[in-house]
């Protein structure tokens, strides 16, 4: 009993001397205006700095950013029009008076309509029979989870096929088809990944490719194609 009383009374005496020595609210106040004035002119040039990040930041978006987007969506319009009627040409370098997509992906690179023209110049290079630049501006384009960047990446797939990749085929056609819900494109997909796997003779998973199109979408076209590829690789439902 008496050990506790000694380490009670310790411990009080020692809290006391913490409180007597804490400093009090002037004291703190007198720290801090010798410490701002030794480092005044440091602190300054960081508020200085930080406030012209800020500013530079908005200004940049207010008069540089906003209005180039502006342009290149007015830009893209005529681009996107030619390239309805399947006027290629026109639609990638322009007629003269109006960019085309490659100008517009140079001329307002970082903008929605250059990101965007990144995949019509991927799909107007994958029609003119030009894989290797339709793979390029494919590659690049970023459809941020939206149905064309599915569409994105089965027409990557195509190039890699026609530039005789089937690996990185078989990739992008999985990524377009990842989404079994979308009983559009997936059923499209998955099939061209069946023959990606027929190209690399791996017939184990083309057969899986094919069974699954037939088991997830039996009322697809691609079900009914699929039925002749299996009965082509021996297999008979």
């Amino acid at each position: 009993m008496a050990k506790r009383d000694l380490y009670t009374a310790s411990r009080k005496t020692t809290q006391q001397s913490i409180v007597d020595n804490e400093p009090t609210s002037e004291q703190r106040l007198k720290w801090f205006e010798n410490w701002y004035h030794s480092k005044s002119k440091l602190i300054n040039n960081i508020l200085i700095g930080v406030l012209a990040v800020v500013a530079g930041f908005f200004a940049y978006n207010k008069f540089f950013k906003e209005p180039k987007i502006d342009k290149s969506n007015d830009a893209i319009f005529r681009a996107q029009t030619y390239f309805g009627m399947d006027s290629l040409n026109w639609a990638l370098n322009g007629d003269g008076a109006n960019p085309g997509f490659l100008t517009i992906i140079s001329k307002y690179s970082g903008t929605p309509a250059a990101n965007l023209a990144e995949y019509y110049a991927g799909i107007s290079y994958l029609k003119l029979g030009d894989f290797a630049k339709a793979e390029s501006h494919l590659k690049k384009f970023d459809g941020k989870g939206t149905m064309v960047s599915l569409v994105a990446k089965g027409a990557l797939g195509d190039a890699y096929m026609e530039l005789n990749k089937p690996d990185d085929a078989i990739k992008a056609y999985q990524e377009a088809s990842s989404d079994l819900n979308n009983v559009l494109l997936s059923p499209i997909y998955i099939e061209r990944k069946a023959i990606a796997y027929e190209m690399k003779n791996n017939k184990d998973e083309a057969i899986k490719a094919y069974k699954l199109i037939i088991d997830e979408y039996p009322s697809s076209p691609q079900a009914a194609s699929s039925h002749k590829s299996l009965a082509r690789l021996g297999v008979f439902n």
